[in-house]
């Protein structure tokens, strides 16, 4: 798993055993398994309309830290890449604000056939005015106070299993 923290300008990378920032604990690995089934939950509702791809992608999984007093600035900033990942290259599988319990942590997932295609979108964001806009935008209203980036793969046989009654 590779692990990426934004804080202050500066991109930290680092394995998830390292002892580096942002290096995941118990409770944020908890949060992380929690956003991934949500997310898993929401594409089992498109599952049926779209055919499997065949191959390998990565999920990268955004972890804010936000402003709980800025909720509707995050609010309108993750709307905004709704519009903007997908024309970039980007799958967005969801952004999710904090509903219950802790009220400053955010989340947003988005999936790529692999690295290098993140890659790709990465500088197409560059040259985005609409992304571009929307970086700013959160940069004047100072509401993303720590930005985390890991990046996962399904395990086979485990990704889009419904529940089954009981």
């Amino acid at each position: 798993m590779v692990n990426e923290v934004w804080m202050c300008g500066k991109v930290y990378s680092a394995p998830m055993d390292a002892k580096a920032p942002g290096g995941m604990n118990r409770r944020a690995a908890l949060q992380t398994g929690a956003v991934l089934s949500a997310g898993a939950l929401l594409a089992a509702g498109r599952a049926a309309a779209a055919p499997r791809s065949s191959t390998m992608t990565i999920t990268c999984v955004i972890r804010y830290q936000i402003d709980p007093f800025q909720r509707e600035a995050f609010k309108q900033y993750a709307e905004n890449w709704g519009r903007i990942i997908p024309k970039n290259g980007g799958h967005l599988i969801g952004y999710f604000l904090p509903y219950e319990g802790t009220n400053d942590v955010g989340w947003g997932l988005i999936a790529f056939d692999s690295l290098a295609s993140y890659e790709r979108y990465k500088q197409r964001l560059k040259t985005d005015v609409e992304a571009q806009e929307n970086f700013k935008l959160a940069q004047s209203k100072r509401f993303i106070l720590r930005e985390e980036r890991n990046f996962v793969e399904v395990v086979d046989g485990t990704f889009e299993i419904p529940a089954k009654p009981v």
